[in-house]
């Protein structure tokens, strides 16, 4: 790509809320200038605010949303959810994960994210055999990235066991399985297709304490990059807890902070069920809490402590998961939900008196999503990629609106169809709420689902 200039009327950039910003960006898509009262270059109308990275997606539970909606014989529960997901991810192929990855990336899109986590644990063929190449399925998904323009952080799962200490696992999770040497060759793969590709990251993600030991995760650690994003799911539901003090005499909050140096390249994905003082551990540790707000309202996980957490300095970033919802306006709007109805309060999580709710919440996911997925983004400012989402001030929503008015009416009310355009590293990928290859994508993506239909 060329270097270029862009013109926005009002952009949200990390000196605050400016008027005529002009973007310089060179052609690796890095931002070199940011002036104000400034009409130089391309004139994109509407109001410009940071991307916002989605740390968290299973993408293929795409497949599922909607479909897992009516009552059982028994209680309801995210176990029993689980069992309905083992049932599709079974069922795809490398084409169909690639082709639904794709769909799922052009939604993040057009909805204002930029940057994609993805906590991968498709790795091998639906009766359990590894194929040929063991990183086949991971790749699928970078190649979706592609095929998209969405940066990845890709983060291969290490899922070893069936539960706390080393439990045989289950016959639907027979795809996931993989031993120290066959995962620590995906993630090497993966690390060699990410050479010289600038939207691409590469970290690991043991998918929990239940699916690990210490002293397996260790290994794996030590053979991968030292600043290599560390993503684990911890604390999501009461059983996950209980059983883990059952086996070794402490939580899983607990447990992780006693075995590892947890630090900013960790995000504990959901720890919906944590004490007092493990919120305070886990706000001084510097690791990222990765919310899920949309999908743990769907299955009924719970409700993170985030007034707490927040007032602790804990840092924050926010993932769409299962994909019940793909847009960061609901899942903020759900978050700061969350707290007012356990509280029955408003404002919950605006900080200051006088503070805007969406700006606070909008700014904290941006700076905690980008440490997550060790992505230059989350900030309108020098030195970042240009990776910017523009709200159509002539929405009507928005009509009116500007600053943080526009910010709380997006995230409080719009949500996704207030996003017209969108940049990742420069490049116009979302152009009047359609994506350059949106036609050709949906194609395979609606091929996918025939064959997975008959």
């Amino acid at each position: 790509m060329e270097s270029r200039k862009l013109h926005f009327a009002s952009a949200l950039t990390s000196q605050g809320w400016q008027e005529d910003v002009t973007v310089a960006v060179d052609a690796a898509g890095l931002i070199t200038s940011v002036e104000s009262s400034s009409r130089a270059g391309e004139r994109v109308p509407g109001i410009a605010i940071p991307a916002m990275p989605n740390v968290h997606s299973h993408s293929h539970q795409r497949l599922m949303i909607g479909l897992a909606e009516r009552a059982g014989p028994g209680a309801d529960s995210f176990w029993t959810w689980r069992e309905t997901m083992y049932g599709f991810a079974l069922r795809l192929s490398p084409d169909d994960l690639e082709a639904v990855a794709a769909q799922l990336y052009v939604e993040m899109l057009k909805s204002g994210f930029s940057v994609v986590g993805e906590f991968q644990y498709l790795h091998h063929q639906p009766d359990g055999t590894p194929y040929d190449n063991p990183a086949e399925m991971s790749l699928r998904c970078m190649a979706a990235a592609e095929q998209s323009g969405i940066g990845i952080t890709l983060l291969p799962t290490l899922y070893a066991f069936g539960g706390f200490g080393g439990q045989p696992p289950v016959e639907g999770q027979r795809r996931f399985i993989n031993d120290a040497e066959r995962f620590l060759g995906i993630y090497e793969r993966l690390e060699a297709e990410s050479k010289g590709h600038a939207l691409r990251r590469v970290g690991i993600s043991p998918h929990s304490l239940r699916a690990v030991t210490p002293e397996l995760l260790r290994e794996e650690i030590a053979g991968i990059a030292p600043d290599a994003p560390i993503h684990i799911h911890v604390a999501e539901q009461v059983k996950e807890v209980d059983d883990c003090l059952a086996f070794f005499g402490k939580r899983p909050v607990e447990m992780l902070m006693a075995e590892f140096d947890v630090s900013d390249r960790w995000t504990a994905i959901h720890a919906t069920h944590i004490t007092v003082r493990e919120t305070s551990a886990l706000a001084l540790s510097g690791a990222i809490v990765g919310l899920c707000p949309t999908t743990e309202a769907n299955l009924g996980d719970g409700i993170f402590p985030a007034v707490d957490f927040m007032k602790a300095r804990g840092a924050i970033a926010i993932g769409s998961d299962s994909h019940i919802s793909v847009s960061p306006a609901e899942d903020l709007r759900m978050l700061e939900y969350s707290q007012r109805l356990r509280d029955r309060t408003r404002n919950a999580l605006a900080g200051e008196p006088g503070q805007s709710t969406g700006r606070t919440l909008f700014e904290a996911a941006c700076k905690g999503g980008a440490l997550s997925m060790r992505q230059p983004v989350g900030a309108i400012e020098v030195g970042k990629r240009c990776d910017i989402a523009v709200l159509d001030s002539d929405h009507p929503s928005l009509i009116g609106r500007s600053g943080d008015a526009a910010l709380d009416t997006w995230i409080f009310s719009g949500g996704s169809p207030c996003v017209k355009d969108v940049f990742v590293a420069g490049r116009h990928v979302v152009r009047d709420r359609h994506h350059i290859s949106e036609e050709q994508i949906a194609a395979r993506f609606r091929a996918a689902i025939g064959r997975l239909s008959s």
